[in-house]
């Protein structure tokens, strides 16, 4: 997430643009910015730098199309172009995914939508994640933004990997500091008796990695717990029973209310996280509620994970860095 470091004052602050913190440690509302316009080098380095800080950042109002999604995107890196998207997602914009594909995806595979979730998410922290943590390389940022959205439920919960690493105690972060995980696409899926179509999906298109259990921000270079409810097969270093222990007081540590935000989205709502210091929880509350959700996506291009050793994360199956 890359761009030029240009202020209009000198001190970092754009006259007419507010950064507002809405949770201590994650979480900022930024006003005064028409992201359908052009944006300076000034505003665009203010962005960054919160992204950044607060790790995710909302604006609320916004009049994007798809062009001008892809625009803003590239103010900060490069889109990845997805080889495989939805069939709702727009025609000749192959940087964007509409992620109402995620509630049609059981139906794929002969599920409705309550056993889909209740097959994936067998834990109560199943569900947390980083955006395609299973690569060596995962995105380093995520661009969300809201057409339609029903009229309750279907927030979307952030948590601040950074703030839970710190939140360790010092003994722990040294023992984690030199651990490693597999992450793996597909863990924890409860298959169907007999033949189980998403099963031979998951055979198909298998990806796994091995990360860091604390990876090195390449920006900020502070440590982050790089774990998450829905990708990690098991801690390598460690025996199963052990492995399973661990993963559960990390995630759960990840996922203390004082490390989170709670967004409610609207029309027109755009959110932007760094993807390398974040999981977050996507919502699945508003199925019932029988109106749609429709939310469009552009992610940016990351690096390989580096851990506190200098380590990078090495890929297993299904995954090389850049190719996608």
């Amino acid at each position: 997430m890359t761009t030029d470091r240009a202020t209009a004052d000198g001190t970092g602050h754009v006259p007419g643009v507010e950064v507002r913190p809405v949770a201590g440690h994650i979480g900022a509302e930024i006003t005064g910015v028409d992201l359908a316009e052009p944006l300076d080098d000034a505003v665009t380095a203010l962005i960054r730098d919160a992204v950044l800080r607060w790790k995710v950042v909302f604006f609320r109002g916004q009049r994007l199309d798809h062009v001008g999604h892809i625009a803003f995107a590239r103010r900060f890196g490069e889109p990845v172009v997805l080889p495989r998207r939805g069939p709702h997602s727009p025609p000749g914009f192959p940087e964007i995914e509409t992620t109402t594909d995620r509630l049609e995806l059981g139906g794929r595979y002969g599920m409705d939508h309550d056993e889909w979730l209740d097959r994936r998410r067998h834990t109560l922290l199943r569900g947390w994640h980083c955006d395609h943590g299973a690569r060596v390389d995962p995105p380093a940022a995520t661009i969300l933004r809201a057409e339609a959205v029903p009229p309750y439920g279907g927030d979307t919960t952030w948590a601040n990997l950074a703030a839970a690493y710190a939140g360790l105690s010092a003994p722990v972060r040294a023992f984690v500091d030199g651990l490693r995980a597999e992450h793996r696409l597909g863990v924890g899926y409860q298959s169907r008796p007999g033949d189980d179509a998403y099963v031979r999906h998951l055979l198909d298109h298998q990806v796994a990695s091995v990360h860091p259990l604390v990876r090195v921000h390449p920006e900020t270079g502070e440590r982050v717990l790089f774990v998450n409810g829905y990708y990690v097969e098991r801690i390598t270093d460690v025996s199963r029973p052990e492995s399973a222990a661990l993963l559960e007081m990390l995630v759960e540590q990840a996922v203390r209310p004082e490390y989170t935000v709670r967004f409610r989205w609207e029309p027109g709502s755009v959110a932007f996280w760094d993807n390398r210091a974040t999981m977050h929880l996507a919502p699945s509350d508003h199925a019932h509620v029988g109106s749609p959700r429709v939310m469009h996506r552009v992610m940016l291009h990351g690096e390989v994970p580096v851990g506190v050793d200098g380590r990078p994360s090495e890929p297993v199956t299904g995954t090389e860095a850049g190719r996608w």
